[in-house]
């Protein structure tokens, strides 16, 4: 059963509960905890606990320094995510974190990080949605363009970019549930929410107005005010589930 909810703020403060509430029911082990996305991704609120995180990322220059500035983060390695390293059943929590809508191989990704987690681990995502409005123009503005735009548009403080924007079809709310049901896996939460980061910059009145427009074009297939997806997942405990 999954939560459907609405919200306009990030949810890291609920990926933060969710993880202690995984480490409050095996108590006396640590928690190894992996941000997939590290070098542009949120931080989560784990002190006080026994936790070693690590990050990955891809190998981009803006993001290996972001990824060096991290002081929660006790290893981390950029490179291609096809072949990281990702030993099986070695995690108890993978938070991907603004990753999945910007690499190639998205479903590849997920299937290597899925099966790095424990039985009963949880898979935590964050990701902006292809289907939404935002979205849209995030994969269908050129390159070039999206280059000389982002310093106008986005504020400093969200981080390097512009990041390539693939979007593959499991980064839309459809695709990522349905990865899950062929997976096995359990929604256990799932939110909506606006967290564009041109949304809040000088030009934020422009851009709602372009996504607008996408919303109206499209008659309302493409949504102007939910372009984030949140989700809580949960490895089964099942032994005879499918297990990747």
């Amino acid at each position: 059963m999954s939560e459907v909810r609405w919200s306009p703020v990030v949810q890291s403060d609920v990926f933060s509960q969710r993880i202690r509430e995984q480490w409050a029911e095996q108590p006396g082990r640590r928690l190894d905890v992996l941000i997939a996305g590290c070098g542009r991704g949120s931080r989560l609120d784990l002190a006080g606990l026994d936790a070693r995180v690590a990050g990955v990322d891809e190998d981009l220059a803006p993001l290996r320094s972001a990824a060096a500035a991290r002081a929660d983060l006790d290893s981390w390695s950029l490179g291609d995510l096809r072949s990281t390293p990702l030993p099986p059943r070695s995690l108890d929590v993978v938070h991907v974190s603004f990753l999945l809508e910007r690499i190639q191989h998205a479903e590849l990704v997920l299937d290597r990080m899925v099966a790095a987690l424990r039985p009963g681990g949880l898979l935590l995502i964050q990701m902006r949605d292809r289907s939404s409005a935002y979205g849209f123009w995030d994969r269908t503005i050129p390159t070039w363009l999206r280059r000389r735009l982002w310093h106008r548009f986005v504020p400093a403080r969200s981080g390097p970019g512009p990041l390539p924007a693939i979007y593959e079809p499991v980064t839309s709310r459809e695709g990522i549930h349905s990865y899950c049901l062929m997976r096995g896996l359990m929604i256990a939460e799932d939110y909506l929410g606006s967290s564009g980061p041109a949304l809040r910059g000088r030009h934020a009145r422009l851009v709602r107005a372009v996504c607008g427009l996408a919303e109206k074009l499209s008659r309302g297939r493409l949504s102007a005010t939910r372009d984030e997806i949140t989700l809580v997942i949960r490895k089964p405990q099942n032994h005879f589930a499918r297990l990747l």
